[in-house]
């Protein structure tokens, strides 16, 4: 009997939040690795909020392909290989994809034996990569400056927020529950924490950020990128990471107006991807897993188990019912 690989494709693009029309579930036969390719058993999933942008258009990516499994990253172990880098039993990382099997070149990442699929994911995968150099690289913090983190208690920036306290920073974030706050300044050691959903956020920053904000690790966007540039330190830097607020717009919403305070403040303002990086995450990883092992850095998974449920998944990254890096378990 051949067995077969159950999938997930794109039904069709969204328009607006992402529904379960944008999802269709069908089975097929599991493929074969060719010459120089292995077939991976999918285990984990990595959910992420750029998975929304490829559904929907060309960005850094192409879009992905009516009836194409959902573009995502992931883990799993090689059950057959074609490939002498990557011998039978290898756990790997690349991006398989929303099914149980996938067929993979090379340039998969190998999972080093002891970490388990949570951390390799997170803090060791794109999410600790992301906060790593979005911080050091384009923010480039000094000690005693002051940090401000938007969506501080996701994936993302809870591993930024941390990284700049390891630097001798001054941290501040910016969540959307008291608990997301709580959880920032009691266990990650965040100086303070703001909830966007019931504090006046520009006056919050205000007041967490006398002095004003030397670094703005931004993963949102919209209003409160609007908010932190109001209080911009001089020689200021912005970096920009990703902007979730605008991902289900239908119309694009006004930008911030005033970006002219770049200019009086002398500030910076950049955006990066994280595959730039990528040649260079040996450098990262040593440093992060150096943290994780001194208990300096700590971070959160959300796991949600069954393939079919990775929709579900995916939501969760846009109605704030995460906390930290959402995976799914196969």
């Amino acid at each position: 009997m051949t067995e077969m690989n159950r999938r997930i494709t794109l039904a069709q693009r969204p328009v607006g939040p992402v529904g379960p029309e944008c999802f269709a579930v069908d089975e097929v036969e599991r493929p074969s690795p060719g010459p120089g390719e292995v077939l991976v058993e999918v285990q984990w999933l990595s959910i992420d909020p750029t998975i929304r942008g490829w559904m929907a258009m060309d960005t850094y990516l192409p879009a992905i392909a009516i009836g194409e499994p959902i573009r995502s990253g992931g883990l799993g172990t090689v059950i057959e290989s074609n490939n002498d880098a990557y011998p039978v039993g290898t756990q790997v990382f690349g991006m398989p994809g929303w099914q149980r099997y996938a067929v993979m070149g090379g340039g998969l990442q190998v999972i080093p034996d002891g970490i388990e699929p949570e951390a390799a994911l997170s803090v060791f995968g794109v999410t600790g990569l992301t906060a790593y150099f979005g911080l050091l690289d384009i923010g480039r913090p000094k000690e005693g400056e002051t940090v401000l983190v938007s969506g501080a208690a996701g994936a993302t920036g809870s591993v930024a927020g941390q990284i700049a306290r390891i630097k001798g920073c001054r941290v501040v974030g910016i969540a959307g529950s008291d608990e997301k706050c709580a959880w920032l300044t009691d266990e990650l050691g965040f100086d303070a924490a703001i909830n966007y959903r019931t504090d006046d956020v520009p006056s919050a920053i205000r007041a967490a950020c006398p002095n004003g904000v030397d670094v703005f690790f931004d993963n949102v966007g919209g209003d409160i990128l609007q908010a932190a540039l109001g209080n911009l330190a001089i020689r200021g830097r912005v970096v920009l990471c990703g902007a979730i607020a605008g991902y289900n717009d239908t119309e694009p919403r006004p930008g911030p107006n005033n970006l002219g305070n770049l200019i009086v403040q002398r500030g910076r303002m950049e955006g990066f991807i994280i595959l730039d990086y990528l040649p260079r995450a040996d450098e990262a990883i040593g440093d992060l897993a150096t943290w994780v092992l001194g208990g300096d850095l700590t971070y959160a998974v959300d796991v949600v188990d069954g393939l079919d449920n990775a929709p579900q998944a995916l939501d969760r990254l846009f109605t704030g019912a995460n906390h930290g890096k959402v995976m799914v378990r196969l």
